[in-house]
């Protein structure tokens, strides 16, 4: 539903172009146009080896290692993975020239390489599933030091450097929208990027009204949550003294005491906890009997008191991390391997999102009646329905000779489909049905027997 039929279309056509544009300026590489099927078994290898970590790609091919795997080589061959892992493409090459000779003008897109998979996700991710009330808004880092443009730095992020989206999730984690961070605002609005960055994220168009939004002290300011409030949506968040339209007020009083004012439908608040917490909102009353569990000294001991807390402090802990949530499911097992063009990270960040998605998806339709799959699970039986190979078939293979052609007569039944050993090079009619590989098996010469015998086995 996320990666579907016309996006991978569009990624194998564009692969495509990208392959002929190599091999015309020279590049050296055997080429066959990769098709729907196989581009679907390319990203079913790429989530095997998310949940399968291992230092590098090659290492999955190997037959002389410890950690050595059969699976990947019943679906693509190294050099077929790598080859169109060097190709891979969503844009089409004769338009990234002629966007590149835009650059300096109003008319450069710096996400035409990722446009095409970037609008048709977003779209699925609106249109697959309606998302629970409560939604956060949130950045997300997708790790990268590529010199480009688009690059970040946030100190307070886990990962520091990278590519910035800004994210719309639920309290599931479910990613709803997320817009990438191109260094200029293109809503025309005037009044900053927070400020843009949560209307293009909230679209009444597609979420009706009704929601409440939660946002940290980056996004809140009294222009965001009255223009919300407009559309008919709440919000609630914490805030910075700093902004523009805040009360400028101290609290210097005992932990649980509460400040509050009222201005029109914005209500600020300032609680003491063990340091001053202020938070908006146009949802909440200023407090309503909750408490919270905190350790204060009475006398010469500590013990557990119960402390009054606003329903706007409880509501924001209990809401807000949802980004957090979809960043840790993400992270859990993402697809992400280092590369050196930036799209392609961007690109796996993409299949990531789907997946977690999917993920999420199924276990809202399991629900209370079945036993949903555990998210590891998911990702076992979803990358073997995608490579099209199933596990039994795996399992069940075995290290035996078998003829290169079955069905041969007459003379050609020791000459059809004769292929030349792998292990000494002598044209043999019989191959190891586990491996493929052609392999001598005759009186004066086992190599099938030394091939799989012998400790420094070739990469297939």
């Amino acid at each position: 539903m996320y990666m579907d039929q016309t996006a991978i279309k569009i990624l194998c056509a564009n692969t495509n172009k990208n392959a002929a544009k190599n091999i015309a300026v020279g590049k050296k590489f055997r080429w066959a146009d990769v098709t729907v099927p196989e581009m679907y078994q390319y990203i079913g290898l790429t989530l095997y080896m998310s949940i399968l970590k291992l230092p590098k790609i090659r290492d999955f091919w190997r037959t002389d290692s410890i950690f050595h795997v059969e699976y990947p080589r019943k679906v693509m061959s190294r050099k077929r993975f790598q080859t169109i892992t060097g190709n891979l493409h969503m844009s089409y090459p004769a338009e990234d020239v002629i966007n590149d000779g835009k650059k300096g003008t109003g008319d450069y897109d710096c996400l035409h390489r990722i446009r095409p998979i970037y609008d048709s996700l977003r779209v699925a991710c609106k249109a697959v599933y309606q998302p629970r009330q409560e939604l956060s808004v949130d950045e997300r880092m997708v790790a990268t030091k590529a010199r480009i443009a688009l690059k970040q730095y946030i100190k307070n992020k886990p990962t520091k450097w990278g590519i910035k989206l800004f994210v719309l999730s639920d309290t599931t984690g479910y990613t709803v929208d997320f817009n990438i961070y191109s260094g200029r605002s293109t809503m025309a609005t005037g009044k900053g990027l927070s400020f843009d960055a949560v209307l293009s994220l909230i679209n009444k168009s597609y979420l009706g009204s009704g929601y409440h939004i939660y946002c940290d002290n980056f996004y809140t300011s009294p222009a965001l949550f009255l223009h919300l409030h407009h559309l008919g949506f709440g919000a609630c968040g914490t805030y910075r003294d700093a902004r523009i339209g805040i009360p400028k007020t101290k609290i210097n009083a005992p932990r649980g005491a509460i400040r509050w004012i009222r201005e029109g439908p914005l209500l600020f608040i300032k609680w003491m906890d063990t340091r001053e917490v202020s938070v908006c909102s146009t949802l909440h009353t200023a407090f309503s009997g909750d408490t919270v569990k905190r350790i204060c000294k009475a006398g010469r001991k500590y013990a557990a008191v119960e402390v009054p807390v606003p329903a706007a402090v409880k509501h924001y802990n209990r809401y807000m991390g949802g980004v957090d949530l979809s960043d840790q499911l993400i992270g859990s097992y993402s697809s992400w391997r280092k590369s050196r063009k930036w799209y392609l990270t961007v690109l796996h960040h993409f299949i990531d999102i789907a997946v977690t998605n999917s993920f999420l998806v199924h276990k809202e339709l399991c629900g209370l009646e079945q036993q949903s799959l555990t998210h590891q699970g998911f990702l076992e039986q979803l990358s073997e329905e995608l490579c099209s190979v199933p596990s039994q078939q795996v399992l069940g293979s075995q290290h035996i000779p078998v003829a290169l052609v079955e069905g041969a007569s007459g003379s050609k039944k020791a000459t059809a489909g004769r292929r030349r050993c792998k292990q000494c090079g002598k044209c043999t009619p019989f191959m190891c049905e586990a491996c493929k590989v052609p392999l001598c098996v005759i009186m004066d010469r086992n190599c099938h027997k030394l091939y799989h015998s012998s400790t420094g086995g070739t990469e297939q």
